[in-house]
């Protein structure tokens, strides 16, 4: 039995890798290099398009226990990430080309898939399929996910920061730290005076955005709000932001900055560096203004620009099964950001579940959702039963989707701590079972 997995991206990959190691012959179509977005820059498999950063690594965080439950599910992705990992404190950050390079080639030499480049302009009539088109999905494709769905796409705008070199950022003027100390001195920190943030501020307010091609209202995932966006939400919204400076000490002055723009290792090498919290929409010239208003960036090289993109996706609670496949007709699943889980682990996991739903489905095995307890199913059971589909909006893993404890531990450490052992402690029972059912 083979199944067809349409998109090369992180949700695709992983339901491809998942499946050929269960021994299932599976084709993966990619449309790039011949068809290609605005926000990708590269032909490779998996190519991260926003940040390098796939947030927290630590198991208090649902983040990070989002990774270490992919990690004992053997996750490509994870793997991966693990050997192209850069110098960020508590979070997971990779080289990004050496990370998608890696996860090409695996996929291409994987004996059970056939890697084709080319677009695909509709879900085959049979067959099993997985769609993991991403929020860039449109055209043809689009219009037959349209037809299989019966409804149209919401959407919503979203933004990466500008990356920047490490030879063109004044160090007389910044310093390497991580907040509070956690971790190494990963983050170059630039400082800003109180007068030097409202001077950047009002920048923002006035600045010149590109016009998006797509029409429709803007309607932004406050998880990747643009920085002029969060400017002009109001004054101080970007100091208790991702420009506070709590828990920095400017070894120059030996104080805590009114504000801090803090910059992202980019890639191995440490040579390139993205700025944190700055994903943009502003036009090119803008961005190299807004630059030239941050203490030590005044003349930083951008060797790649911030821009702004459509995401789509589907009301996946009206369309879909907690295990991704859509309920009229049970051959289709959707994995990936199309389905409303938003980010790079949270595809991943979507893929994961759904290439193992329907590898025992195509093994004539009986299957069971990762617990609502976990990470993983959590995204799962969001996606497909959200309160209110009229409402649906793409979600981040956060506690707050995950089954509470009872009885429920006020201490918030502490709670976070007991939330992923517990996680942790149900998904070895239930890959137990999943792995018994296999033999």
């Amino acid at each position: 039995m083979q199944v067809t997995i349409i998109g090369g991206g992180l949700a695709g990959v992983e339901a491809a890798y998942q499946l050929a190691n269960q021994g299932v012959d599976v084709v993966l179509y990619e449309q790039r290099p011949i068809q290609t977005s605005k926000a990708h820059h590269t032909e490779y498999l998996s190519e991260l398009v926003c940040s390098n950063s796939l947030r927290s690594n630590e198991i208090g965080n649902a983040s990070g226990l989002l990774k270490e439950e992919l990690r004992i599910c053997g996750s490509l992705v994870m793997q991966v990430a693990d050997k192209n990992k850069v110098p960020a404190g508590g979070a997971l950050a990779v080289d990004r080309e050496k990370f998608s390079q890696s996860i090409t080639k695996i996929i291409e030499e994987h004996e059970h898939i056939q890697l084709i480049r080319q677009p695909v302009n509709e879900i085959p009539t049979k067959g099993y399929i997985v769609v993991a088109t991403g929020p860039l999905t449109e055209g043809p494709i689009a219009d037959s996910i349209r037809f299989v769905c019966g409804q149209d796409y919401f959407h919503f705008f979203d933004a990466a920061a500008p990356v920047v070199t490490l030879e063109s950022i004044n160090m007389e003027k910044s310093w390497w730290a991580s907040r509070y100390d956690k971790g190494e001195k990963d983050y170059i920190n630039c400082p800003l005076t109180e007068e030097e943030y409202h001077r950047l501020i009002a920048f923002l307010v006035q600045a010149k955005k590109h016009k998006p091609d797509m029409e429709g209202e803007e309607i932004y995932f406050e998880g990747c709000m643009p920085v002029e966006e969060m400017a002009r939400r109001g004054e101080k919204t970007l100091a208790f932001g991702p420009l506070k400076p709590v828990g920095l000490i400017d070894p120059h002055t030996k104080q805590e900055p009114y504000a801090v723009v803090q910059l992202r290792i980019d890639n191995k090498e440490k040579t390139l560096f993205n700025l944190v919290g700055f994903q943009t929409s502003l036009v090119f010239s803008e961005q190299k203004k807004m630059l030239s208003l941050i203490p030590g960036l005044e003349e930083a090289e951008i060797v790649r620009y911030g821009v702004m993109h459509q995401n789509s996706y589907i009301n996946s609670p009206l369309l879909l099964g907690s295990d991704g496949s859509l309920q009229a007709d049970p051959r289709i699943y959707f994995a990936g950001q199309i389905t409303g889980v938003e980010g790079y682990i949270e595809s991943v996991a979507s893929g994961l579940a759904s290439a193992w739903s329907l590898a025992a489905k195509i093994h004539g095995q009986p299957y069971e959702a990762f617990p609502d307890t976990t990470a993983i199913g959590s995204l799962m059971r969001y996606i497909s039963t959200s309160a209110d589909a009229r409402y649906f909006q793409p979600m981040n893993i956060n506690w707050g989707i995950v089954t509470e404890l009872i009885p429920r531990i006020r201490q918030k450490k502490l709670r976070n701590e007991a939330l992923g052992k517990r996680a942790l402690t149900d998904l070895d029972a239930y890959i137990n079972r999943y792995r018994s059912q296999k033999k």
